[in-house]
């Protein structure tokens, strides 16, 4: 008898064969830039450079042969190995390196006999390791402060296109008072820049090398170059940085993991940025608010059972990395606490979360540049919409000019009244007010109109603005000098 379930398809991968990992549950980051900086043969490809910067940097100091060193260089190519044999001989010692060693040392004396005893010269997993993984960090995050940066200046643009025009501020989701919508975009703005500057920060300095040995006292290095005659372990380590463009720490980072936290810190920074300019993005292209709108391309946003319906996609994607980096964050942080010289599953737990972090922050940044790029503004509706409460917006300006008139009760009894009276009745708030006024004071109180109108109670809306640009402008400056890394 049929169980209902024959229909199911079988599995199509065979027992003990290994299928892609393409993103099908990541749109954030499948199909962008940062998903081939990322994926396994990235990474494998990182710790050969690692290998090959060592054998360079030892070869440097006299310690192996320079003929070993450039085979060792040439053979590391990721394309060359068994990934998927790499990463299921794992398992036998809980990280990829020993059987990476293995593998890529098998390939080095095909070429070169005598140069695969020097594959991997007196160093540890955790050197090649980590040294990988900084790499990959920096390739990572290189790529989204270029994001960083367009998104910066597509912020720029928006905040002076629309340096000042009207729209409502809200808070509490409830008209306040009017702002500009520059306003707005110089507020996204600060946030971008101040991500990118954390993050500029963390390229220049924050990713180190990591060269300890067993330990961390650099101890089989110090013996190889005490054997040889020749250079210091210290010396070695500060080649083998410059030699991977990674910062030379003063000392080794086994359980010192502030690198990793570092990394940890940025990515919800840059994320959490984003993910408040998509948030509003979403909330103002609501259907009922329509102040501003996705950029449009064909397909996106469609909805499988709503034909009508533009779904904001974009901001969506963006958000989706905002939510998950802090959690991926957590565990980053929590390996702070690392046992003794090297420890059991601290280690371990952060290479998988540490990549998703990267992922993330790379598809984020770059939908959030297609985003804010093309982001369509409707100045009109924003217009609209400020009108909707009929000059209640502006009761602060009111309740400031009438209460020196009225006494600060009265004036705020009176404008609760008259603000009820013309939200039910739909007349207009200067009308209502002044109606209410006390006989003989309405000179006093000016030019109700006046007041009421949401284009004369901008405040510094557009001296924010120029601030908001001109720091900007200090940072493109910045952008245009070569700035050295280590």
């Amino acid at each position: 008898m049929s169980s209902g379930w024959d229909f199911l398809p079988s599995a199509s991968l065979a027992p003990g064969e290994a299928g892609p990992d393409s993103g099908l549950l990541a749109p954030t980051w499948a199909g962008t830039p940062v998903e081939t900086l990322t994926g396994d043969i990235a990474w494998l490809q990182a710790m050969l450079d690692a290998e090959a910067a060592l054998a360079r940097a030892q070869a440097q100091l006299g310690l192996i042969p320079a003929a070993a060193a450039q085979t060792i260089t040439v053979q590391a190519r990721a394309s060359s190995l068994d990934l998927v044999s790499i990463a299921r001989g794992a398992r036998e010692a809980a990280n990829p390196v020993v059987g990476f060693v293995r593998e890529f040392t098998r390939v080095v004396e095909c070429a070169d006999p005598d140069a695969g005893s020097y594959v991997h010269y007196g160093c540890t997993s955790q050197d090649i390791m980590d040294s990988a993984a900084m790499v990959v960090c920096r390739r990572a995050l290189a790529l989204a402060e270029s994001d960083l940066v367009g998104i910066a200046a597509a912020l720029a643009r928006l905040a002076q296109r629309h340096r000042d025009t009207p729209m409502a501020g809200r808070t509490l989701a409830q008209h306040a008072v009017p702002i500009t919508f520059g306003a707005k975009a110089a507020g996204w703005l600060q946030l971008v820049l101040d991500a990118t500057d954390r993050l500029r920060r963390l390229l220049d300095t924050g990713l180190p090398a990591q060269l300890g040995g067993a330990a961390g006292t650099l101890a089989s290095y110090a013996e190889i170059c005490r054997s040889r005659g020749t250079g210091s372990a210290l010396e070695l380590s500060a080649r083998y940085a410059a030699e991977l463009g990674l910062a030379s720490p003063p000392t080794a980072w086994h359980v010192v993991r502030t690198p990793i936290a570092d990394v940890a810190a940025v990515a919800s920074l840059v994320t959490g940025a984003l993910g408040k300019i998509a948030l509003d993005v979403q909330l103002m292209s609501r259907t009922e608010v329509a102040e501003v709108a996705e950029p449009a391309a064909d397909g996106r946003g469609a909805s499988s059972a709503m034909p009508q319906k533009r779904n904001p996609v974009l901001s969506t994607l963006v958000l989706t990395a905002a939510r998950q980096v802090p959690v991926y964050a957590l565990v980053l942080n929590q390996s702070l606490l690392a046992e003794d010289e090297r420890p059991a599953g601290a280690w371990h737990a952060e290479w998988q979360p540490l990549r998703e972090c990267l992922r993330l922050v790379g598809g984020a940044t770059h939908t959030a540049l297609e985003l804010l790029a093309g982001l369509e503004v409707d100045a009109e509706r924003m217009a609209a919409n400020l009108r909707l409460t009929g000059g209640s917006v502006v009761s602060e300006r009111l309740a400031l000019v009438l209460s020196p008139v009225l006494g600060r009760a009265a004036a705020k009894q009176t404008l609760t009244r008259a603000t009820t009276e013309s939200t039910a009745t739909g007349q207009p708030l200067p009308q209502v007010l002044a109606a209410l006024l006390p006989p003989g004071t309405e000179a006093a109180c000016g030019d109700l109109d006046k007041l009421t109108d949401p284009r004369d109670y901008l405040g510094e809306s557009g001296t924010t603005v120029d601030r908001a640009l001109a720091r900007h402008r200090s940072s493109e400056e910045t952008d245009g000098v070569t700035r050295v890394r280590p």
